[in-house]
């Protein structure tokens, strides 16, 4: 090979394909940003990982008060306090992965100007980072599984497919997020609005079928509607799962991670300029 020879890199035009060879070549750099991002998270605090815990149990107690004691809402023969946190970890996975995906390129300014890689590896890590978290706390709902004397069946086998599902959603909005936050930095100001709309429009502590059936489809439109009912029916067996709505809710997520995808590879090029 010729020492002199140079290689120049340059961004493609518009709206070009994922280069899947690429991102697989730089995995190693994935796995160090999740575990940096880990580290980070935690650094210098007294609970430590312990706040993975901590959060989904406040949750829990909180948003059990408020729908089942104030509210007089059922879960179908479930305990509450289960049906609650199955709802509280799945939307923790999808808000946290959302919150460090709209914020990655940011955070990460000075890697992205100085070293050339595939970027969507930084939303992805962002994401991904959201597995060790929603790990902990699941040996927690485990051990709560135990108190309450209440095991999944079968069902359990749809658990990869709903935790696939809730990635697709969370990546998928946040790359529209990271994107166009580096452009405009108003999105940081919005994003804690959106997500707390989000969360209110999303069953975490009720199940969705106490919506009205005229407000049904536009309430389907959420992603994370589907994402929460199927955490539910793998983990406890019961959930709200009309089959037209269910599609509904999936072909969202499927659309807002290819478009997601498409829109961040097309304004890439100018992320080391305009950040």
């Amino acid at each position: 090979m010729d020492a002199n020879r140079e290689l120049i890199l340059e961004p493609s035009p518009g709206y070009v394909a994922v280069n899947l060879r690429e991102l697989w070549d730089y995995r190693e750099l994935l796995y160090f940003l999740i575990w940096r991002d880990v580290k980070v998270r935690y650094k210098q605090t007294v609970l430590g990982a312990g706040w993975a815990i901590a959060r989904p149990v406040v949750s829990m107690v909180v948003l059990t008060f408020i729908f089942n004691r104030l509210a007089g809402f059922s879960s179908d023969g479930v305990p509450y306090a289960l049906f609650t946190l199955c709802g509280i970890l799945a939307w923790n996975f999808f808000s946290e992965g959302l919150s460090g995906a709209s914020q990655s390129l940011i955070v990460n300014t000075n890697l992205i100007s100085k070293v050339y890689f595939p970027r969507l590896i930084v939303p992805a890590a962002a994401v991904l980072r959201g597995l060790v978290d929603l790990g902990i706390a699941f040996l927690v709902y485990i051990l709560f599984m135990i108190y309450y004397q209440f095991f999944p069946g079968v069902q359990i086998l749809a658990l990869p497919l709903a935790l696939l599902w809730g990635i697709i959603a969370a990546l998928g909005v946040g790359l529209w997020f990271s994107a166009f936050g580096v452009k405009y930095r108003d999105i940081a100001q919005a994003f804690p609005f959106v997500v707390q709309l989000l969360f209110w429009v999303t069953p975490v502590g009720y199940s969705s079928d106490k919506v009205p059936a005229k407000w049904e489809v536009l309430y389907w439109l959420n992603p994370m509607t589907g994402v929460v009912e199927m955490f539910r029916y793998s983990l406890l067996g019961v959930a709200h799962l009309p089959v037209n709505l269910l599609i509904l809710s999936a072909a969202v997520s499927v659309i807002a991670f290819v478009s997601g995808v498409y829109n961040f590879r097309r304004m890439e090029k100018e992320f080391a300029d305009v950040i």
